[in-house]
């Protein structure tokens, strides 16, 4: 059987900060993970969000470009054709030259930007503008008499309808642009979706630990209540076990005191009067009176003496630990038969008082429980010295007990001594199983 300690609250105490520690620090690590993942988040839908409108907005700048100059080089063509003055004709073939340059560096630009399913539509109106050019290249070489006969045949059969086609062609791919756009804001919109669920379940968990945290704080406070209650029990117990062991503890004192110091006092206060009328008288018994006298005497100073030891034995300030122990056992034998062994050879006798008189008063209560309940036949006391603590044990073969049902006031006792020291007290026993007790006491 495992031993029960008594004085667990330090384990206890220990285990419940461990869990607050780790539960609070947990708390503030999920809290500070919630955060960061927001602004990382945050950032993120910020960044996309960006990049969704500025790649939209050059497309579309890009786009409107080219229906500008599309749309205008149909004007260049339609006043170069029906201008009849060769120096005004030339100025309008620059600025449609000037469009077409723009117009292929737009195009070039807005290839860049296109997706693979916008490739298609992108070639077609690159093919619709290859023809739009190849189609004008030949009207640059008419007379003036040419352009005024078939210029406006040319704009109405081939120019203005492929105009209308590129331009219808740049809508589409416009249409695609505004589609892309959309499926950017989705992006963004999956992204604020998936920090939203994250955040959720990070509330969550914060909510439900702290739901735990403030089950257990709220538990360990209820528990101390109950202990404070049983504590402050077990002390009104203690006290009124301490008076009561202290009122029988003077009464056995007067007892002794009266019942035999008392009447041997007065047997010797007769034995004088009587030495003194043998004196008087001549008488020769005078000297067996005075040794009679003598050993009445004695025999009280023994009495006196056995009382002083029973209180405090005077060999534990003068001797020391181990012979104290040591006297007590060989008394117990005496008294009681039964067989007490001591080990105590590592034990130094510069241990502190207090230690001392806990270690002494311990095994004395133990060897009277010894005595008085246990019906044990041998006892093993071992004290044993280490650098930094004083251990005890104290060991039995009687009928045993349990020490969680049976602790009287010798137990409490001995358990308030020791806890006063800041040491452990165990108890391993069971019944018909013997019973170790065990002490450790702290040494600075």
């Amino acid at each position: 059987m495992q031993p029960r300690l008594f004085n667990v609250s330090a384990s206890s105490l220990a285990t419940s900060r461990v869990v607050l520690l780790a539960g609070f620090g947990g708390l503030l690590l999920l809290m500070g993970f919630a955060g960061l993942d927001g602004v990382q988040a945050l950032e993120q839908i910020r960044t996309s969000n960006d990049s969704v409108r500025e790649e939209f907005l050059a497309r579309t700048r890009l786009l409107d470009r080219l229906r500008g100059d599309v749309y205008v080089s149909g004007t260049y063509v339609r006043d170069y054709l029906l201008e009849p003055e060769s120096g005004k004709a030339e100025g309008h073939r620059y600025s449609l030259l000037e469009s077409r340059n723009d117009t292929d560096a737009a195009l070039e630009a807005y290839r860049k930007l296109v997706h693979a399913r916008e490739a298609r539509p992108l070639e077609g109106l690159t093919r619709e503008l290859d023809a739009y050019w190849r189609v004008l290249g030949p009207v640059f070489e008419w007379t003036p008499e040419q352009r005024r006969r078939n210029g406006y045949a040319f704009l109405r059969d081939e120019v203005f309808p492929r105009r209308m086609t590129m331009l219808a062609v740049a809508d589409q791919i416009g249409s695609m642009n505004e589609a892309q756009m959309l499926e950017g804001k989705a992006r963004v919109d999956a992204i604020f979706g998936q920090f939203r669920q994250r955040l959720l379940w990070a509330i969550a968990l914060t909510i439900g630990l702290g739901l735990m945290l403030a089950g257990f704080t709220v538990r360990k406070i209820l528990g101390l209540e109950r202990g404070m209650t049983e504590s402050r029990a077990a002390l009104q117990q203690l006290s009124a076990g301490l008076v009561a062991a202290q009122e029988e503890e003077r009464r056995a004192i007067a007892r002794e005191l009266h019942d035999e110091v008392g009447q041997s006092l007065s047997g010797i206060r007769v034995e004088l009067a009587n030495l003194s009328k043998l004196i008087a008288a001549g008488s020769p018994e005078s000297a067996a009176k005075a040794a009679e006298i003598k050993q009445e005497v004695e025999g009280s100073i023994g009495v006196v003496r056995n009382m002083s030891l029973l209180l405090r034995p005077s060999m534990l300030d003068d001797l020391g630990l181990v012979p104290a122990l040591e006297w007590q056992a060989r008394e117990v034998s005496k008294r009681s038969g039964l067989w007490v062994q001591v080990d105590a050879e590592t034990v130094s006798d510069e241990l502190p008082e207090e230690h001392k008189t806990c270690v002494y008063r311990i095994v004395q209560e133990a060897l009277h429980n010894c005595v008085q309940h246990a019906g044990a036949h041998n006892v093993r006391i071992t004290v044993a010295q280490e650098r930094e603590a004083l251990r005890l044990a104290i060991e039995d073969d009687g009928k045993g007990f349990q020490p969680a049902r049976q602790k009287g006031m010798g137990l409490l006792g001995m358990q308030e001594r020791v806890t006063h020291l800041g040491g452990v007290f165990a108890i391993d026993s069971a019944p018909a199983n013997g019973t170790i007790l065990r002490v450790v006491l702290p040494l600075a």
